[in-house]
């Protein structure tokens, strides 16, 4: 295996594994809060279809972003109000806004742009477009770091840089603000913070419209920076891809974002392995290929659900006490 094969596989696993790394972040506050989230998906696929209309009407990525953001953040407070302020079942919410996103979206996009469901292909100041870092051409000529930074660090999108600098801030704001630990707190004991006098709703509420944001960056990249438009279903179970990965790094920011580069290194590897023949099995199917991530999910969750640790609130509705 050659040196540029393995940047470029690199360099795709980190592309693949953004929008994962995104939900499964927004999910970790959300679901650090006390409220368990399997709309992340419908969040996401809003998000993308809302971005890319906006790129495509305005012809801006970043109002594009904008608008991405507030529509998944709009479903996140549905989904807020739901679980927070009428106290009902999370997960029933929850595949309630995954079902409503997946058909508002067909249905808006057939009949805004009459394309099937999709949206128009995104241009120019439409997309997100490549960063080229300073120096990256010149630092190519140096052996083995010339090309990491050339190839892998240099040339992605702004919301590359974005998805993983949010790792050490999630860090940061879970376990060094009093934020952080307010948040913590209201997941594993609501009725402590509570006599503390601190607003249990309103705490779950800011964790709830943080998983909304972050949902609306992740949509965003997969329409506008990853492909040029939006196209029915394009999430494609990422959304319970990221949930997953957010249980096997058992809720912590730096294991989530290597359960994250895991899915992305096996979603670019089976890019890879399409049609290969091997020695014994002979040419490897598509179908195969395209399934080996949600094996893997199942995989995952079969072996190390039993031994995560969900915050011990999660999922159950607040009542205070009189």
């Amino acid at each position: 295996m050659d040196l540029a094969f393995t940047l470029n596989l690199v360099e795709s696993t980190i592309r693949l594994s953004t929008p994962l790394l995104f939900a499964a972040l927004a999910g970790l506050y959300s679901e650090r809060s006390g409220i368990f989230d399997i709309s992340l998906e419908g969040k996401m696929l809003i998000a993308a279809f809302a971005s890319a209309s906006a790129a495509a009407v305005w012809g801006s990525a970043f109002l594009g972003l904008f608008v991405g953001i507030l529509a998944a953040t709009a479903f996140s407070l549905v989904h807020g109000l739901a679980s927070i302020t009428y106290r009902g079942n999370q997960i029933v919410s929850g595949v309630a806004i995954n079902f409503i996103a997946a058909g508002l979206t067909i249905i808006l996009g057939q009949s805004w742009f009459s394309q099937g469901g999709r949206t128009p292909s995104l241009f120019g100041g439409g997309r997100f477009t490549p960063i080229h870092l300073p120096g990256a051409d010149a630092a190519e000529s140096i052996p083995v770091i010339g090309p990491i930074y050339a190839n892998v660090i240099s040339g992605q999108t702004i919301l590359v840089y974005v998805a993983f600098l949010m790792v050490p801030l999630t860090w940061w704001v879970l376990f060094r603000t009093r934020f952080g630990l307010r948040l913590r707190a209201v997941g594993e004991n609501p009725a402590a913070v509570d006599t503390a006098g601190i607003s249990v709703p309103w705490l779950r509420y800011r964790a709830v419209i943080i998983c909304g944001i972050l949902t609306g960056f992740a949509g965003t990249y997969l329409a506008v920076a990853q492909a040029a438009g939006f196209t029915r279903d394009m999430t494609a179970g990422k959304g319970y891809i990221a949930l997953a990965a957010l249980i096997f790094a058992n809720w912590k920011p730096v294991p989530v974002m290597f359960a994250c580069l895991l899915f992305g290194f096996l979603d670019a590897v089976s890019i890879r392995i399409q049609g290969v023949e091997l020695p014994v099995v002979g040419e490897i199917s598509v179908q195969f290929v395209q399934a080996l991530p949600y094996v893997l999910t199942v995989v995952l969750l079969a072996g190390f659900v039993g031994k995560a640790t969900p915050p011990k609130a999660g999922g159950v509705p607040y009542v205070k006490e009189r």
